[in-house]
């Protein structure tokens, strides 16, 4: 994790800032944005589904993320959709994506680029 002070919420994994300085920090997010909710036609970055990206020195990344909702169809299966794109940036060395419902998502997570998109703009 980078050197912000974590925010542990009971039962959830370690939620941090993103180290947004590291040099695949972008690639990683183009990486999830690749990745879409089959149930709706926005990006799960810019849905606001991803959490923390923690980037490590060699390239172990972690990835904290929710889904819209704990019953969601696809909810064994994004995990690995994500691990899958991340795993393909070059100079990831591996993937870990832990899942988390805490905080619930929202609406208000997502960027204005998904509401424009989804027509709450």
């Amino acid at each position: 994790m980078n050197d912000a002070t974590p925010e542990r919420l009971e039962g959830a994994p370690l939620i941090a800032p993103s180290t947004t300085d590291h040099p695949l920090h972008e690639p990683v997010v183009d990486a999830c944005r690749s990745v879409f909710d089959p149930e709706i036609p926005v990006n799960i970055f810019d849905l606001g589904l991803i959490y923390t990206i923690d980037i490590g020195e060699e390239g172990d990344t972690r990835i904290i993320m929710t889904l819209t909702a704990p019953g969601c169809p696809v909810a064994g299966e994004m995990p690995g959709w994500v691990a899958d794109a991340v795993a393909a940036v070059p100079g990831v060395k591996t993937v870990d994506v832990d899942m988390t419902f805490e905080p619930p998502w929202g609406m208000e997570m997502m960027s204005d680029e998904a509401r424009l998109e989804l027509g709450f703009m």
